[in-house]
């Protein structure tokens, strides 16, 4: 596979697992009952000629398969036609991939029309789509800032959903970042990524049958509308009229059949594209409606679901977590270079000194203030120290439970100056443990401790 920064990638290419490196073309792809794309042959040579398989044997691919879809046309270029739907193939791909990433560049906003037509042909796969935002290392935090709320904005207009979507800003590849102030939000954000691509193969079940289920529906609505206008055509005279008639008037009848049968608008195929289709077929060749058929697929929806659900819940439970291995899935969680080693709560696990103790002149200062009893403040004491944090009670309620080590309600030196640390490493974005780790135990408590 061919990649740069020319346009070099100008096919479509399945990126799949194989125990020898290789590529076959379109042509012989899909008339191999090993792979599923069969059902492309539809869209012609045209789009053959510009379909690969790459194979080679990487431990990543074991778990999922990538499409690549080719580089976005921009300016003069997208008038020159590619010689087959483009859109209606990556529809094709939407409707059976589980995930959708599109790519943008931190300095190159723009959504072509081919881009916008490309999104649009998303349309029901909401949920699928993510967004990774790239070279987001080129441009200052500033500039980061309003590059995001641009491409918001420019989304907006294209996906006409009132969710936003998740967007994943970073500097995907292995050279140095050419700007640090965000390399904190950038591994946080690559592992984010990464995480949502290893749960897939978990996930792939309960998506199968949530698209089943999504398919069912369907074909139970597109039953309603071909019984309804096979009932509606006259017996003799005047078909084609009445065919004009029916599609012009299909607006209504959607209204007509949500009050009937208690359907949800959303159920129903966008109208003008079945209006589209609703052309090129001879309704007195429809099927009537067959009641027990409908009955069945009710009763598949209502309770056969319910039960796979819970036999897929079982198989998850009684099987190891199934998550994508090798490559950059792997290492990236180990040693001292995982995302948060030696920040926040677990700074200092690795030191023999206590890391409080660093600090812990300041806070034996503000400790002495506060008028200390045998060597320990009360707990009333403590709070108005610690409200000054201006931390949400709920929080500092978290830290004392935390920092009160013997639990006896007040706090001696050390727990005084760990309640501090603790609230120092939430002021500063980290999250708190749930429980006290061993290396932040104070040294007089750590005996008293199992």
């Amino acid at each position: 596979m061919r990649i740069g920064p020319e346009p070099t990638t100008d096919s479509f290419i399945a990126v799949m697992y194989g125990e020898t490196e290789g590529s076959t073309p379109g042509n012989a792809l899909v008339v191999d009952p090993k792979k599923p794309f069969r059902k492309l042959s539809r869209f012609g040579n045209a789009f053959l000629n510009r379909f690969m398989c790459s194979q080679l044997p990487n431990q990543v691919l074991k778990s999922i398969s990538i499409i690549d879809s080719p580089g976005i046309l921009s300016g003069e270029k997208q008038r020159i036609s590619r010689g087959y739907d483009f859109c209606q193939v990556l529809q094709w791909f939407a409707e059976r991939v589980d995930r959708i990433i599109l790519l943008f560049d931190a300095h190159k906003l723009d959504i072509s029309d081919e881009f916008s037509e490309a999104i649009k042909a998303f349309r029901g796969q909401d949920d699928k789509i993510r967004v990774v935002l790239n070279k987001a290392d080129q441009v200052d935090t500033q500039q980061l800032m309003r590059v995001y709320g641009a491409l918001m904005w420019s989304l907006g207009k294209v996906i006409n959903t009132p969710e936003v979507l998740r967007v994943y800003i970073g500097s995907f590849w292995a050279q140095p970042l050419q700007n640090t102030d965000n390399r904190r939000l950038f591994e946080a954000e690559a592992q984010d990524l990464f995480r949502d691509i290893q749960s897939l193969p978990q996930k792939a079940a309960v998506r199968k049958l949530n698209d089943l289920i999504k398919r069912a529906r369907l074909a139970k609505v597109h039953a309603y509308i071909i019984s309804y206008l096979k009932k509606e055509m006259p017996s003799v005279f005047g078909k084609e009229n009445k065919k004009r008639e029916l599609i012009s008037r299909l607006p209504e009848i959607y209204i007509q059949l949500q009050r009937e049968y208690q359907i949800s608008a959303g159920d129903f195929p966008e109208v003008k594209a079945m209006q589209e289709q609703l052309e090129n077929y001879d309704f007195t060749k429809f099927h009537s409606l067959k009641p027990k058929l409908i009955e069945a697929v009710d009763n598949m929806l209502s309770n056969k679901i319910s039960s796979l659900m819970s036999l897929i819940s079982q198989e998850e439970m009684s099987m190891p977590t199934q998550l994508v291995q090798g490559g950059a899935f792997d290492g990236t969680a180990e040693g001292p270079f995982n995302q948060g080693y030696g920040e926040g709560a677990k700074e200092g696990a690795d030191e023999e000194e206590w890391v409080v103790a660093k600090d812990k002149p300041i806070y034996d200062e503000l400790f002495y203030t506060l008028s200390p009893i045998n060597g320990k403040i009360s707990g009333v004491n403590a709070k108005k120290e610690m409200v000054t944090s201006k931390l949400p009670n709920s929080v500092l309620g978290k830290i004392w439970k935390l920092a009160d080590c013997d639990c006896d309600g007040m706090l001696d030196e050390e727990e005084f100056a760990l309640a501090k640390h603790l609230i120092k490493i939430k002021l500063d974005g980290y999250e708190l443990p749930n429980s006290l780790p061993p290396h932040l135990v104070p040294p007089s408590h750590r005996k008293s401790l199992p």
